[in-house]
């Protein structure tokens, strides 16, 4: 029975991902009752000027009109979209403008999934909280509805699921996911950010670091989970990790926000 349910979702999400085609990308405008579910939901967009509000919203925006979202078994919800997309927008805010262009649609399921893309209640091994596809799912990212809400209503976990997906993909940019944006740093800052990454991924595995232990996997996951780190718990990275603190600032451009 596990084995029908998991051949089912596989082509389930193959065809949304075959059949689904790009939508023209012209923004909407901004619901004006989003503005709540955005101050009662995201602690980051709470903490911007009334001005970079407006500005976050267009964003928002923009992403939604670019990118499809869509359920499995349930109906997408506004809030799922806003989390969706202030996953995405919060990782590049600190740019004027930013497309995903390794992005056409987002997946979600109700729960934890295996590698099998198994989410239900019987299924073993349900941990994975959201990846980027690769292959027949090139440009696609599935993530957990559970994960995704879980990384923005626990304020003080350093981490979120969305923002750890999406950075995958902005590292992916450059054709590789290894932890060194090249698109966000600069030639010169890549010999620097390897020493620092595997001096921090040694302390994480040598059980002396406060970041998340996930961290220590590789250099792509050290990336992600300190850039969850960076926008979930800014003031303690800072206070705890400055040099860390300071080349993720740099590589975020978030030092003019």
């Amino acid at each position: 029975m596990n084995y029908i349910i998991s051949v089912a979702v596989i082509i389930i999400v193959a065809l949304f991902f075959i059949l689904k085609k790009p939508k023209k990308a012209v923004a909407k405008p901004f619901p004006s009752h989003w503005h709540q579910l955005l101050l009662d939901n995201v602690l980051f967009y709470r903490n911007l000027t009334p001005e970079r509000q407006t500005e976050f919203q267009k964003r928002i925006m923009q992403f939604l009109s670019e990118v499809y979202i869509e359920g499995v078994q349930f109906e997408v919800t506004d809030l799922d979209k806003i989390l969706v997309a202030c996953s995405a927008v919060i990782p590049v805010f600190g740019f004027t403008e930013w497309h995903y262009y390794n992005l056409s649609g987002v997946l979600l399921y109700p729960d934890y999934f295996n590698e099998d893309l198994d989410f239900a209640d019987t299924a073993k091994s349900r941990n994975i909280g959201g990846l980027v596809g690769t292959g027949r799912f090139e440009n696609q990212m599935i993530l957990s509805r559970k994960a995704l809400y879980h990384g923005f209503f626990n304020t003080t976990d350093k981490g979120n699921t969305g923002i750890h997906e999406f950075v995958h993909l902005i590292d992916k940019m450059d054709g590789l996911v290894d932890g060194v944006p090249e698109k966000l740093l600069g030639h010169q800052y890549a010999i620097p950010w390897l020493d620092l990454i595997h001096k921090k991924m040694e302390a994480i595995n040598d059980d002396k670091s406060d970041i998340r232990e996930y961290g220590g996997t590789n250099q792509a996951e050290f990336f992600a989970v300190a850039s969850e780190y960076f926008f979930e718990r800014p003031d303690l990275l800072k206070r705890k990790h400055p040099e860390l603190y300071k080349m993720m600032e740099m590589c975020f451009n978030t030092n003019k926000q």
